[in-house]
């Protein structure tokens, strides 16, 4: 089969595609025909060796696709079965492993590419929006990236449970998305500081949360947006790591709260992923938009990373074998 191999961690150019054997499946474990793969930050920070991975391998967590063979001691999958997860091993691959634990059944309506687009950014805005900081009505949210793959989802979800949301955006096609995913308020940041424009929209100190997955260039701005007990929820760090932070900081600015999740965190158990994305697919059934912005093939891996890295795209990112 064709794989996108990382022998030596650096920038795309590291990502080689190469002619591999198939991997067998393990127990508890089904092999999977690849119809789609997710593109996300955690593989540039792997192909970066920011996240150390024994090389070489294979990236890719999130794919969808068809059953092929099923490993030893695997019950309630077969061969044929349409199928999707965020937790999967080598998914820049024709073929890949999936831990049966962290797999879901595809209904027959849901195509593998809105599958694929679903899984890690849909799982993530779940747990943000009903976790994290469980949103309800009056409560007031920052999300950085509005226009991204999280920030669109995260955006429907928290109209939904009644939330008011201001969004920050490069430019006006992006600020337009995010409104139409149902933001209230979208702060263009190239145009304009976006700290100054959300007090001018909703005062000084008017945030519950803010969900910052761009890191090093809003994390400690976006701090003086929060209310006395508001919580910083930093997700990811698209423009840069965080520079380490003094509790006392905390402390001074209203007794905030910090935290740094990660989706393992929060499908630790098969019952927790299984709730998680039957409300997805619910959601999808009522009109959930999932967004699809680019399509590359495999062996152009190096292209999709280039493209997620210059913080251009507008929804989701997939790789199709």
């Amino acid at each position: 089969m064709l794989a996108i191999r990382i022998h030596e961690t650096g920038g795309p150019e590291r990502l080689v595609t190469e002619a591999v054997p198939e991997p067998a499946p393990r127990d508890g474990q089904v092999r999977v025909k690849v119809a789609a793969i997710g593109v996300n930050f955690v593989e540039v920070y792997h192909r970066q060796g920011l996240y150390s991975l024994p090389r070489p391998f294979t990236p890719g967590a999130e794919f969808a696709g068809t059953v092929d063979v099923v490993g030893p001691g695997v019950s309630g999958f077969k061969p044929g079965d349409r199928v999707a997860t965020a937790n999967g091993l080598g998914g820049y691959a024709e073929y890949a492993l999936a831990p049966v634990e962290k797999l879901v059944v595809l209904p027959g309506s849901l195509s593998f590419e809105t599958a694929a687009a679903l899984m890690l950014q849909g799982l993530t805005a779940h747990y943000l929006a009903t976790s994290t900081w469980a949103l309800k009505p009056g409560d007031t949210a920052l999300v950085h990236a509005a226009a991204g793959g999280v920030g669109l989802l995260l955006i429907q979800i928290a109209h939904r449970r009644g939330a008011r949301v201001v969004g920050t955006a490069s430019t006006a096609e992006k600020a337009t998305l995010a409104r139409a995913a149902g933001a209230d308020h979208v702060v263009l940041y190239s145009q304009t500081d976006f700290v100054a424009e959300a007090e001018r929209l909703l005062g000084p100190k008017a945030f519950d949360v803010v969900y910052d997955s761009v890191g090093k260039t809003t994390f400690e701005k976006g701090l003086g947006l929060l209310k006395p007990r508001g919580l910083m929820v930093l997700f990811g760090q698209s423009s840069g790591p965080v520079e380490p932070v003094s509790p006392q900081v905390l402390s001074r600015m209203g007794s905030l709260y910090l935290t740094r999740p990660t989706l393992g965190d929060y499908v630790a158990t098969r019952q927790e992923l299984l709730t998680r994305t039957t409300d997805l697919l619910a959601w999808v059934g009522e009109g959930l938009d999932v967004r699809v912005d680019k399509t590359f093939p495999l062996a152009a891996a190096a292209d999709a990373h280039r493209y997620l890295e210059s913080r251009a795209s507008m929804g989701k990112i997939l790789l199709v074998p």
